[in-house]
């Protein structure tokens, strides 16, 4: 891989981490077709480290209140407190499902028949989404049943081509959250499920010695964190007015070009 390879698909991902559109598929399509055979579930896990900062970024004031709400004595805000706990509760099924099918995500999962399938399948659902939901609540009405209907959907984000970030929107809003609302508590709870499948490669990689490591993965970390920020900041203020239905055109269209693709050997 080349410095202008990792900084390609940190950009790739970084776009798609948050658009509802699949980052692990997206990245799976472009190894394959590019032939980039050098890339790990390491080098991807770092570019999420990227887009974890991003998220950190953006949302600071979000954190920053969580974190004040941890402190003794009663300071921070119940809204936060509330938010902090509903975060938590819904990362523990993808933390679950991260663990026991991780085999898996690194093999089987890793087809561009898998991301056709789901990119189509994740795309109708949230077509169905738009047409039906409410879209009446706002965050401060979350419950802890919603956080945990949402964190399970999470999970299902471990087969390439779902999107985490779409399937946790889309379940936002089956749950009546207006589209802002769904996106900011889908943005906010990757952090700890990136954070930990991070923490878990980290490990190891440390008995490794982190030889694996090749420079290009700082370029990937960077090109991540830039894309990921840009595209969370044009995705809020995109969804004050508009729909998601352009996702939903985009999710299917590459879905039956990469079938035609695959199909005619392409």
């Amino acid at each position: 891989m080349t410095g202008v390879d990792a900084v390609f698909l940190g950009v790739l991902q970084g776009a798609t981490e948050f658009l509802p559109v699949s980052s692990s598929g997206h990245l799976i399509l472009a190894e394959y077709f590019l032939g980039l055979t050098d890339t790990s579930l390491a080098f991807d896990v770092t570019l999420h480290l990227g887009t974890l900062l991003a998220v950190f970024s953006y949302f600071w004031k979000d954190w920053f209140g969580m974190a004040t709400a941890l402190l003794p004595g009663g300071h921070g805000d119940l809204k936060d407190r509330r938010l902090l706990f509903f975060l938590v509760a819904g990362t523990v099924p993808g933390a679950v499902a991260g663990y026991l099918l991780e085999g898996i995500a690194s093999t089987v999962f890793r087809s561009p028949w898998i991301v056709v399938v789901t990119l189509s399948g994740v795309a109708l659902l949230l077509w169905l989404a738009e047409k039906v939901a409410s879209q009446q609540f706002d965050l401060s009405s979350i419950t802890l049943k919603g956080a945990l209907l949402i964190g399970a959907a999470q999970a299902l984000a471990i087969v390439p081509g779902t999107s985490r970030s779409g399937i946790t929107i889309t379940t936002g809003l089956f749950l009546g959250f207006n589209r802002r609302a769904a996106a900011r508590f889908s943005f906010l709870l990757s952090a700890p499920i990136i954070a930990g499948a991070g923490l878990y490669e980290g490990l190891k990689l440390w008995k490794t010695g982190f030889s694996c490591l090749g420079p290009y993965y700082l370029w990937g970390f960077l090109a991540s964190l830039v894309s990921g920020y840009a595209v969370i900041a044009f995705l809020m203020r995109y969804l004050v007015r508009h729909t998601f239905y352009p996702f939903i055109y985009y999710r299917l269209v590459l879905a039956s070009v990469v079938a035609v693709a695959l199909l005619t050997g392409t």
